[in-house]
C-alpha cells in the first residue's frame, strides 16, 4: 500500500476499561481499522492522565489504576479516514477524537514470503 505524502492522523483518547459490546474498545477500534484496510494503527497505554471529569488515572504503585489512558493513532488517506470516522462516533461514548493533517515521510515494509 502506498500512502500519499499528505495524509491524516486520527488520534483517539479513551480509557483502558472502556468497552464496546463486552470487548475492550481499543481492540474493537484496531480490529475495525484492520478490517477496513487502513494503513495501520498503534495503541499507546499512558502512565497518567485525566479527561473531562478531571479524575486522575495513574500507574503509580500506591494507586494502581485499572483504567489507564489509552491513545490510538491511525494514519491513512483522507478519504479512508473519512469513512472510518462515523464508525468511531458510533462506538465512543466517552473520550476525545482529534484529526490533523500530516506529512508522510516514509512508509516502508517488506513483502512477506508465503
Amino acid at each position: 500500500m502506498q500512502l500519499p505524502s499528505e495524509a491524516q492522523l486520527v488520534r483517539i483518547f479513551i480509557g483502558e476499561a472502556d468497552l464496546w459490546e463486552g470487548r475492550p474498545l481499543y481492540e474493537v477500534i484496531v480490529g475495525l481499522a484492520r478490517q477496513m484496510g487502513m494503513a495501520g494503527a498503534t495503541v499507546l497505554r499512558g502512565l497518567m492522565g485525566f479527561g473531562a471529569h478531571s479524575r486522575l488515572h495513574t500507574a503509580r504503585i500506591l494507586r494502581l489504576s485499572e483504567d489507564l489512558p489509552i491513545v490510538i493513532e491511525i494514519v491513512d488517506k483522507p478519504e479512508r479516514i473519512e469513512t472510518f470516522l462515523p464508525e468511531l462516533d458510533r462506538m465512543i461514548q466517552e473520550g476525545l477524537v482529534t484529526l490533523e493533517k500530516v506529512t508522510v515521510f516514509a512508509y516502508r515494509f517488506q513483502e512477506q514470503k508465503e
